[in-house]
């Protein structure tokens, strides 16, 4: 094969890409998720950890008290960031409509050591981000005010509770599970998937357009056609994981080992690239062969997956700096499987090669 022109199918491919408005929306959403990271770790977090949102505010919450005097307004005057305000039920609640105050509180003419239950009814917004906040906030309050309900009540019990253990919580868990164990490893590897689905585009338009005949009447042969099709789809994938990385950086996001990131993405990712190519010259229509591709893509997710080394444990060890030189002898093996794939693409790109006119 001729490197020279490989390189002139590569520059022509990427010189094309501008056309294809999916993998240019696709590139767009990858950098809106990486320039505003800081922004998304935030909400997202916030949906399968409503808590995680109270360490972000540092406003002060009126909320309104109605009711009976009880100890749960001194538990509200150990807060700083809630401010109580003794109003009747109706005003609070009209205050609440009129966002005046945050929430409001009702506790009814219960005593603490009743035999009743006291039951704390909470007034919020419907449907509003202040609300989930509080709301947390308010629940931290309420807890407190449970275990003294307990204590007070503590002479009724028949049975003794089973104490449980649990290990403090240093805290910023939710923020290392979202960023290294989710949006790190999706950055870097949406560049490798998007590139899988390029170079089926990018094969079976040449066939669905009718250009394939024009193109190898040149010097160039089928195999280099391909071969540099699959380079131009290679190279994005550096750059753009690169960029993320990047852009990750500026937003306050430690990254380490980003070097052998970058290198495990570019493998993998020619990884899924040549497999592309190879369902893409199997099938040679776009709509037959991405949705083999994507079928056989989420068998091959799940196999790797089970692999204890596979490359999103990788990615996430690597980004935090906790591996060894383990990784090494992954990469050398996923070297060694992309170099026997490439073998398998050129002759098979040979054969089909032959048989085009």
């Amino acid at each position: 094969m001729n490197r020279r022109h490989i390189n002139l199918i590569a520059k022509k491919e990427i010189a094309g890409l501008s056309s294809e408005k999916t993998i240019v929306f696709a590139i767009l959403l990858q950098v809106f998720i990486a320039m505003f990271s800081s922004f998304l770790m935030v909400g997202l977090t916030a949906m399968y950890d409503p808590e995680s949102i109270e360490g972000y505010s540092t406003v002060t919450y009126r909320v309104g008290y109605a009711g009976a005097e009880s100890p749960l307004i001194d538990q509200f005057a150990k807060r700083d960031d809630l401010i109580l305000y003794r109003m009747d039920l109706g005003e609070a609640l009209a205050a609440l409509r009129e966002r005046m105050v945050s929430a409001v509180v009702y506790v009814p003419d219960t005593p603490p050591d009743a035999e009743d239950p006291v039951t704390v009814t909470l007034y919020l917004i419907q449907n509003d981000l202040q609300s989930g906040v509080v709301n947390v906030k308010i629940k931290e309050v309420l807890q407190d005010y449970e275990e003294q309900l307990r204590e007070i009540r503590a002479d009724r019990l028949i049975y003794s509770p089973v104490e449980l253990n649990f290990p403090d919580s240093g805290g910023g868990e939710s923020f290392f599970e979202f960023v290294y164990g989710l949006l790190i490893p999706l950055l870097v590897f949406l560049p490798a998937i998007v590139s899988a689905a390029l170079i089926i585009d990018l094969i079976t338009e040449e066939y669905q357009r009718q250009t394939l005949e024009t193109l190898l009447s040149t010097p160039i042969t089928f195999t280099e056609v391909i071969w540099g099709k699959i380079a131009a789809c290679e190279v994005l994938v550096p750059l753009q994981a690169g960029a993320w990385l990047i852009l990750l950086w500026l937003n306050g996001i430690p990254v380490n080992n980003v070097m052998a990131i970058l290198l495990h993405v570019s493998t993998s990712g020619l990884v899924l690239i040549l497999l592309g190519a190879l369902v893409a010259l199997h099938y040679r229509e776009r709509t037959s062969a991405q949705f083999i591709f994507s079928t056989a893509l989420v068998v091959v997710f799940l196999f790797v997956m089970a692999v204890p080394y596979n490359p999103l444990n990788l990615i996430v060890r690597l980004a935090v700096d906790s591996i060894g030189p383990t990784h090494w002898l992954v990469l050398a093996l996923v070297a060694a499987a992309t170099a026997l794939l490439g073998w398998a693409i050129t002759v098979y790109a040979r054969r089909v090669g032959e048989k085009s006119p």
